[in-house]
């Protein structure tokens, strides 16, 4: 077992020589790797925050019954009754204009303009929670509302949170599509590296086999070659990434602060960056396996 760990370290430390020696073709293979896997690690990133912001955000069905301007309060109060006594509702929620005027000028963000009106434009409003939350039911239930005497407007308040579950959905899907794509992109580049390696190497190799190195002890520098590889482009990705959400997270904080909300991006978290790193060294290595197994038959001693 000592000598199985030992002729691992030794093919460890020659692949580490051979990118040291190689200072230059080695630092753009790890920059082309790094670029092909920042773009999905990136957008993963991305999705992941949106992903919080929509979890955060209660997508819990309301509809909002928005009563006219013209409405007198008796419509009000009566539609208020019919409201809850209604078996498919399971909460309603009265919202005088007043209070919602009150809540509006208590924004900082619209609080002058508020200030400024003469007169109050909100309408008087009811927020009801269906028991049903099946988007039919949903849209059945406030068509119905919608044709009630003094209703101005109905409105399924969860549906833009739905939607943006739906695009972060259809998005992550693009990203893995992406990923896939760029991860056959990495396999290649790592092949043709250990392909230019290999045939740099074919005197050497052909001596080793005289001397009657094994299939194994040849292939084994080859194999960490394209691991350290795909590592070293894993720390050039998440260092990208990094620098790219720390400069989006300064143009993000100030479109918060416009709205007076607070946000800031978060980075990957330690096992996502593993995990990262993990598939760069994996598809390094898958693509000095396939190099190897193709070009080493080749090499035969004369």
């Amino acid at each position: 077992m000592i000598a199985w760990f030992r002729q691992h370290g030794r093919a460890l430390a020659a692949a580490v020589a051979k990118v040291r020696a190689q200072p230059m073709t080695s630092a753009l293979s790890a920059l082309v790797i790094g670029i092909a896997l920042a773009l999905p690690a990136g957008g993963y990133a991305l999705l992941s925050n949106l992903s919080g912001i929509a979890q955060r955000t209660s997508i819990e069905p309301q509809l909002s019954l928005f009563m006219s301007t013209e409405a007198k309060a008796a419509e009000t109060e009566a539609l208020g009754k019919r409201l809850r006594a209604d078996p498919r509702l399971a909460a309603v929620r009265f919202v005088p204009r007043n209070e919602a005027l009150a809540a509006l000028r208590r924004t900082g963000a619209l609080a002058e303009v508020f200030a400024a009106l003469e007169h109050n434009p909100l309408p008087d409003a009811f927020v009801l929670r269906p028991r049903d939350a099946a988007p039919d039911a949903l849209d059945a239930l406030a068509g119905e509302y919608r044709r009630l005497p003094g209703i101005a407007h109905a409105q399924i308040d969860s549906d833009w949170a739905r939607r943006l579950a739906a695009l972060i959905r259809l998005a992550r899907s693009g990203i893995f599509l992406l990923g896939a794509l760029l991860g056959i992109g990495l396999v290649a580049v790592t092949f043709n590296t250990i392909r230019m390696q290999i045939l740099t190497q074919r005197e050497e190799i052909e001596v080793a086999k005289l001397l009657g190195a094994t299939d194994g002890f040849i292939r084994r520098p080859f194999f960490y070659l394209g691991v350290v590889q795909g590592l070293a482009g894993s720390v050039v990705a998440l260092s990208i990434v990094s620098l790219s959400l720390a400069v989006l997270d300064r143009a993000v904080q100030s479109l918060a602060a416009t709205y007076d909300a607070s946000f800031q991006l978060s980075h990957l978290a330690p096992a996502d960056a593993a995990a990262v790193a993990a598939l760069a060294g994996f598809l390094g290595w898958l693509g000095a396996c396939l190099s190897v197994s193709i070009y080493l038959r080749q090499i035969e001693p004369s």
